[in-house]
């Protein structure tokens, strides 16, 4: 009888793991030490969703950024293109535990519509998300991104931005950067190394 009992209460038990673990998986990831330094200010997506950088974006999240516009000449194009083959690379992890973001250098211009012609020119896949907001909002985000250069006057011309990627691991409060127009193998080995 009392084996029978002990049985029942760890059938009862076994049951309810499956509940705990969605309970568990369904609470918010935690604040980062991350969180007091990134704002949370506001962007818009290429399909025209608002979202806040640090709370929507980063908290939680393995992420890589990097900085771009729709008319770059420079090294956007093969930014583009390295980051695509770590996004074909990567599979249908883009966008579900792994998530790349691009954000324009040129909100005035570049629109959700622009952003979405970029990617349809660029034969991008779903998952990786490009952003664009209030200019004030996107310098604010470049600068704690550390995409700034030693030289202002090099700084504050878009056409010699960094070609750099950052990437972060935010649950781990891990952070690094790795240039875009690397190899997109090392890009992608640098963002495995996070996971």
């Amino acid at each position: 009888m009392n084996s029978k009992r002990n049985l029942l209460r760890l059938a009862g038990g076994a049951a309810l793991i499956p509940l705990v673990a969605q309970a568990r998986s369904a609470r918010p990831a935690r604040r980062s030490a991350m969180a007091d330094y990134f704002p949370n200010v506001v962007l818009e997506t290429h399909d025209g969703r608002k979202v806040r950088f640090y709370d929507d974006l980063v908290r939680g999240k393995l992420v890589a950024f990097n900085m771009m516009y729709a008319i770059c000449e420079g090294i956007c194009p093969a930014s583009t293109a390295n980051l695509k083959q770590v996004q074909q690379a990567l599979g249908p992890r883009v966008g579900k535990d792994i998530f790349l973001y691009s954000i324009t250098l040129r909100p005035a211009f570049d629109n959700p519509a622009a952003l979405r012609d970029y990617i349809r020119y660029h034969g991008l896949q779903p998952g990786w998300t490009f952003l664009t907001g209030k200019p004030e909002d996107v310098e604010l985000i470049r600068r704690k991104l550390g995409f700034v250069g030693d030289d202002a006057a090099t700084d504050a011309d878009i056409g010699q931005h960094t070609g750099m990627l950052r990437v972060g691991n935010d649950r781990l409060d891990r952070w690094t950067m790795t240039p875009a127009l690397g190899s997109h193998r090392q890009i992608l080995r640098t963002i495995l190394e996070l996971t």
